[in-house]
């Protein structure tokens, strides 16, 4: 056993496949980003009058994952801050924080405690009244003259957990401040997620909006291309092998990072091959990892309530193999689950939002079914592999203690 495992560290020191892997780690800032130059353009127009201490319109940024919002916004991010002057009248902060992380994307205390952190200040991680740690943040902010620009990543995603008061909140924060001004720069995956807002707050906060569409195959070679060149070694590719890549990548909505996480990971399987080059197989067998990895990873890093209606989905599916499963199915079991471990109740409807989510992760399939003048239906099937599911089971009644 020891001279096996000496013989795979030894061959992983001759890395004969990468030159900097970090090339194709979702991370990197590019110097040049592809494709993307109009959005970058008008970003940067929005943007640009915080170089004279102008306060800029609210700003959303909506695309799919992998579309290049992130990536975009940090280049302007790093543009207007080499352009700042530092002996101007006031100073130029931008800050971003992505609101899904966990232990910031629950609350909004929580995301509150994590901006006044990056602001200099603190506050305990529970305990104070909301309002009072609003006033904590703006008593930080507000210390001297300055613009501050909020990135608030994965917004969406927040508005589904708490009250879309947090966002109506933080753009009348202004209105208290007599130093700062706050600009907020939303960036979302859902295209509609305005839409579903209160009136109330849509109406103030006097938003621009920059849509960022899905790659296409061809800019997703270039993309990778691009970084193949700094991630790999001369001669590693097998012809094919990007074009394989970008055409998977180009299916899941046009995700570039899908598609640098595909060609990473097919690189590693090449490694522990003992393989030359990196061949049409190991983009197969990378993307079925990737397929497997994401759900799983989905599941378990998720919310408890997340949990408790993926297992109502997937014990109905096992126990009613020869009958049709609806919403309405789900929502009675998962009440059953709530209350055998004390759980919240969400209603009926939050609960049909997750289903949605679920659909549009490819956990489960939902297919609309008209009952002519009683309405129509949402019937469900899982779409995940058997292995997944049992996996995916052994990580909720693990996280839940539920067996």
């Amino acid at each position: 056993m020891k001279s096996e495992i000496e013989e795979i560290f030894e061959s992983f020191n001759k890395n004969n496949i990468f030159r900097d892997k970090s090339f194709l780690q979702s991370n990197h800032q590019p110097g040049e980003i592809l494709h993307r130059e109009d959005q970058i353009k008008q970003t940067a127009s929005i943007l640009a009058p915080v170089l004279r201490g102008e306060k800029p319109s609210t700003l959303f940024l909506y695309g799919k994952t992998g579309t290049g919002k992130t990536l975009s916004i940090q280049y302007v991010k790093d543009e207007l801050l080499k352009r700042y002057k530092k002996e101007s009248e006031f100073k130029l902060r931008i800050e971003y924080l992505n609101c899904k992380l966990k232990k910031i994307s629950d609350t909004e205390y929580r995301i509150l405690a994590e901006l006044i952190k990056k602001m200099g200040g603190s506050v305990p991680s529970t305990g104070l009244p909301t309002q009072a740690v609003y006033s904590k943040f703006v008593e930080v902010i507000d210390q001297e003259k300055q613009l501050i620009i909020l990135v608030l990543d994965e917004i969406d995603q927040t508005m589904k957990k708490i009250s879309n008061d947090f966002l109506y909140n933080l753009t009348r924060l202004n209105t208290e401040l007599a130093k700062t001004q706050l600009c907020v720069v939303g960036i979302s995956n859902d295209l509609t997620f305005l839409e579903g807002i209160d009136p109330r707050v849509r109406s103030s906060l006097s938003e621009e909006e920059i849509i960022f569409p899905p790659y296409n195959a061809v800019q997703l070679q270039d993309i990778l291309n691009k970084r193949a060149k700094e991630a790999f070694k001369e001669k590693i590719l097998k012809e094919g092998v990007v074009a394989k890549c970008a055409a998977f990548a180009a299916r899941e909505h046009g995700d570039a990072r899908r598609a640098l996480d595909l060609l990473r990971i097919a690189g590693e399987l090449a490694e522990r091959d003992k393989s030359e080059q990196i061949l049409l197989k190991h983009i197969d067998h990378a993307n079925d990892k990737i397929e497997r990895d994401k759900i799983l990873d989905v599941i378990r890093s998720e919310q408890k309530q997340f949990q408790y209606v993926l297992y109502s989905i997937i014990q109905l599916s096992e126990t009613q193999k020869d009958s049709p499963i609806f919403t309405g199915d789900v929502y009675n079991f998962y009440q059953e689950v709530c209350l055998k471990n004390k759980g919240e109740i969400l209603t009926q409807r939050r609960i049909g939002d997750m289903i949605q989510e679920f659909d549009m992760l490819g956990i489960i399939n939902v297919r609309v079914i008209s009952k002519g003048r009683g309405g129509r239906m949402r019937e469900i099937k899982l779409a995940i592999t058997k292995d997944i599911v049992r996996k995916a089971k052994e990580i909720i009644q693990n996280s839940l203690n539920y067996n």
